[in-house]
């Protein structure tokens, strides 16, 4: 897209958020749902394929314009964002990264016009940053596969309109080798969606079990095709790296909402005669938070432009997901603080954005599992096998 198109989008989203999102939140909150006229709203902007090329229906936009979009995006409830998530994120860069161009033509737009949500179904009970002890498995059967197992924590599986389901299709093969990855629809004979989770934030959005007994697809469901046999996790990797760089960059937008807030209140709250911003330990904790809020953004700003010129794919999006999601946490920490005892109470921003702030260091690859990313490719670079 070009430069004013991408400007245009940002502050349009930028305004939604901030005038249509923000009011919303406690509503959000306390009926754990995303509002249908959001949604619709959020689809007609083109918020369901932002990261999906123009030519399939989406808006274009390269990892550094997305990661200034998603800027915007975190300043509300994260769980507007997960709302069409997946279907720029993980899941949609399934298709993206593995599909034939068949496929993509077929499914693409239909993501990408928020006509469906897709979900991403590779965690298990057993198998989450190591697929070793992925049990989920597919059979082929003449023209059709057969897909057993379950999955745990799917994003969106509630309401997903399509699954990528991650199975084992070579079970002689170890680690990722021999996993392949299909495209499961809704209402599929034996596919079944557990009850939502009750999680400790991010009300609204929903994540539950996904159940597949004697599921059968066919051949076409398989991702990329007869050649996609086998290469499934390897197109999952490749989905994560980009998947990231997006969650950091929503790190770095709540961020700054919780530095908003926390200034707002130190600059209004009075105690023993004056506003607590005043006080030099007060002011260390927002220039604390400031510094991890600036950081942050630097750091995603330039991941995101080295993703795009194909320079650094790995390290940098695990050091973006890393360090902005263990910052986001310290700047909510703060926040809290600075807030007292209203910080402890229900009904208050940043008491809810503690709660949300805790999942980033989590999902899409814990912050333990970026770290060993990291220092296993610096080594591999020096020569270590």
């Amino acid at each position: 897209m070009l430069d004013d198109d991408v400007r245009q989008v940002i502050a349009s989203t930028r305004r939604f958020v901030r005038e249509r999102v923000v009011p919303a939140e406690a509503e959000i909150e306390r009926t754990d749902a995303i509002p249908p006229d959001l949604r619709r709203e959020a689809a007609a902007m083109g918020l369901f394929g932002f990261a999906v090329p123009v030519e399939y229906g989406g808006l274009g936009l390269d990892m550094s314009a997305e990661a200034r979009l998603v800027f915007e995006l975190g300043y509300t409830t994260p769980a507007f964002r997960s709302m069409f998530g997946t279907n720029n994120g993980i899941a949609g860069h399934v298709l993206l990264e593995g599909a034939t161009e068949e496929q993509k033509k077929a499914y693409l737009p239909l993501i990408a016009s928020g006509e469906w949500t897709a979900s991403f179904a590779l965690t298990e009970e057993n198998a989450g940053s190591d697929p070793a002890g992925l049990a989920t498995a597919a059979r082929r059967d003449g023209d059709e596969w057969v897909i057993d197992g379950a999955k745990r924590f799917i994003t969106n599986a509630p309401l997903a309109d399509v699954f990528m389901v991650f199975a084992r299709t070579d079970p002689h093969a170890e680690g990722g080798h021999g996993i392949t990855a299909f495209m499961v629809e809704r209402g599929a004979p034996g596919l079944s969606v557990g009850p939502k989770d009750h999680k400790m934030g991010q009300a609204g959005a929903w994540t539950a079990d996904v159940l597949l007994t004697e599921v059968r697809v066919p051949a076409s469901a398989v991702i990329g095709g007869e050649a996609g046999v086998g290469r499934g996790y390897a197109t999952a990797m490749r989905c994560l790296a980009h998947g990231r760089i997006h969650i950091a960059a929503l790190c770095v937008g709540l961020a700054q909402r919780l530095v908003d807030e926390s200034v707002s209140y130190a600059a209004t709250r009075v105690q023993g005669g004056g506003v607590i911003g005043t006080h030099q330990l007060v002011q260390g904790l927002l220039a604390d938070s400031a510094t991890d809020l600036y950081a942050a953004r630097a750091l995603v700003v330039d991941v995101a432009a080295r993703f795009d010129d194909g320079s650094d794919t790995r390290i940098g999006p695990s050091c973006a997901k890393y360090f902005a999601s263990e910052a986001v946490g310290r700047v909510a920490d703060r926040a809290v603080q600075i807030h007292g005892g209203a910080g402890y109470m229900r009904g208050v921003p940043v008491e809810r954005f503690y709660r949300d702030a805790r999942l980033f260091r989590i999902y899409e690859g814990t912050s333990q599992i970026q770290q060993i990313v990291i220092a296993r490719q610096l080594l591999r670079d020096a020569g270590v096998r």
